[in-house]
């Protein structure tokens, strides 16, 4: 199954930025080269994705002598892709044959999320003029989808468009504050409404707001990937120039290393995956004694 290499195309777009400063370009090199013995160390189970991850976040954003890449990091969004093309391989190591069996596909997807007609009385467009709407996904587990419309039932003037559906959605933050939360939770709503048997989460390193049950919205669960708070403004203010991250840097580290990534919240997302896969199964319907 060939995945899509999200953290490697932002690496290398951040390389081409025209206002990424001289001297980060180096930095920037090199951990494109970790991040391609990164990818073949996970085909292998043998990679660290907790050292990647630290490498980005701080050799290469909080030690550079520039602001740019720090001030930028949310757009530029090289953290959260590592997770992106981390999960796929994770999934795939456990469940592939489930997945294979299925003709199921993982990782990144354009996926349908709407359609409409735009065919008049008087002017009659092909396929009733059919468009559909998509939305990238940063993680989805879906099938590919093909939709044909004609006026004629030999489906001759037809219009044949191409898609992927989404059973399973994840979306990736690096931190969840209260307004990336609403914009999830219409997102939800918007994939639900496409097709109403998909599962919709969120997964987040920091948590940066009150948690809020997803009971009243249309998320099925927010996975804290640190089981940890972002820290707080005042402290991330001091970071904003280089003086100031060396004069923080052993504090920073450590509040990495005190806050690793969980196994325990890939374990759930895995078997949230898992229980999706196999829940019409009749033989795990019986073993179970319910469905």
């Amino acid at each position: 199954m060939n995945l899509q290499n999200s953290h490697h195309d932002k690496l290398k777009a951040l390389l081409e930025n025209p206002k990424l400063p001289m001297e980060d370009k180096l930095k920037v090199q090199e951990a494109i080269l970790r991040h391609a013995t990164f990818i073949q160390q996970l085909h292998e189970i043998k990679g660290d994705f907790e050292f990647v991850i630290n490498t980005i976040e701080m050799d290469l954003i909080f030690d550079s002598p520039n602001d740019f890449l720090y001030r930028q990091k949310g757009q530029i969004k090289l953290e959260n892709t590592i997770i992106e093309e981390f999960l796929p391989i994770l999934v795939l190591a456990t469940l592939d044959d489930h997945i294979q069996s299925q003709n199921l596909t993982i990782g990144s997807k354009t996926c349908f999320s709407g359609i409409r007609f735009e065919s008049g009385i008087r002017a009659s467009k092909p396929g009733a003029g059919i468009q559909i709407r998509e939305k990238d996904q940063d993680f989805a587990l879906s099938r590919e989808l093909f939709i044909q419309s004609s006026h004629y039932h030999d489906f001759r003037e037809s219009l044949t468009l191409a898609s992927n559906i989404a059973y399973l959605v994840a979306e990736c933050k690096t931190n969840l504050d209260k307004t990336m939360f609403q914009e999830a939770a219409a997102t939800a709503v918007d994939i639900k409404s496409a097709v109403p048997g998909a599962k919709y989460y969120l997964l987040c390193e920091w948590l940066d707001m009150t948690p809020i049950s997803t009971s009243t919205t249309a998320i099925d669960e927010i996975i804290i990937l640190r089981k940890a708070r972002r820290l707080p403004s005042d402290i991330r203010g001091q970071f904003n120039t280089y003086q100031g991250r060396q004069k923080h840097r052993q504090f920073y580290t450590d509040y990495l290393t005190v806050h690793p990534f969980a196994v325990d919240t890939f374990s759930r997302f895995i078997m949230h995956i898992y229980n999706l896969i196999t829940e019409h199964n009749e033989e795990n319907v019986l073993s179970k004694g319910y469905f």
